[in-house]
C-alpha cells in the first residue's frame, strides 16, 4: 500500500469513527474464507459493517481526533489481525459474535468501544450482549416514571368504591 492510500484509507476510517459511537474491535484470523463471508452476510444483514483494517491505518485516524473521543485506552487491542465492526445498535456485534461462535472459535472480541466507554478483552462478551439499545432504557425509564402514578389512581378507584359501598351499607342500615 503506497502512502496515498493508506491516506486514503485512514481518512475513510476518521469519517467511520466519527459517524460510529458503537464499533467492535475483533480477531477474525484462522476462519476459511467461507466462513468469513458467512460472518460478513450475517452483518450485513444485522446492519453491522465489518472491515478488516491495518492496525496502524487505525490507530493514526484514532490519534487524530486527540483525547476528544477517548481512544488511548484501544490502542492495546491494536496487535494482531484486526476487523472492526462499526454498528448503530451496541450489543448486536457481541450476540452476532456469540451465535457464531456456537460453531466457530472465532471472531475474538479484542476491544470495544460503546458511547466513550471502553471494553477489552473476550471476556466482556456477555456484558456486551446485554447492552440495552436507547429505545429500550427509554421504554424502561417511562414504565418506571408511570408506575406510582398507576398505583396512586389504582388506589383512590379501589379506595372510592369503598367508601361509597360503607355509605350506601350504613344508609340501608339507617333506613330499616
Amino acid at each position: 500500500m503506497n502512502k496515498s492510500n493508506k491516506g486514503v484509507a485512514i481518512e475513510e476510517l476518521k469519517e467511520k469513527l466519527s459517524d460510529s459511537n458503537f464499533f467492535y474491535i475483533t480477531d477474525s484470523s484462522s476462519l476459511t474464507v467461507e466462513r468469513i463471508n458467512n460472518l460478513r452476510r450475517i452483518c450485513f444483514d444485522k446492519g453491522v459493517e465489518m472491515k478488516v483494517v491495518k492496525n496502524t491505518l487505525l490507530r493514526k485516524a484514532m490519534e487524530s481526533f486527540g483525547d476528544e473521543r477517548g481512544y488511548a485506552g484501544l490502542y492495546e487491542a491494536l496487535h494482531g489481525p484486526t476487523a472492526i465492526m462499526f454498528t448503530e445498535t451496541a450489543s448486536v456485534p457481541a450476540k452476532i459474535i456469540k451465535e457464531f461462535r456456537k460453531d466457530e472459535t472465532r471472531p475474538l472480541i479484542k476491544a470495544a468501544y460503546i458511547d466513550s466507554a471502553i471494553y477489552l478483552g473476550d471476556h466482556m462478551i456477555e456484558d456486551l450482549v446485554n447492552l440495552k439499545s436507547k429505545e429500550q432504557l427509554i421504554g424502561e425509564i417511562i414504565t418506571i416514571l408511570q408506575s406510582p402514578a398507576k398505583n396512586v389512581i389504582s388506589a383512590l378507584k379501589s379506595g372510592g368504591s369503598t367508601i361509597a359501598g360503607l355509605v350506601k351499607a350504613l344508609e340501608e342500615r339507617a333506613a330499616k
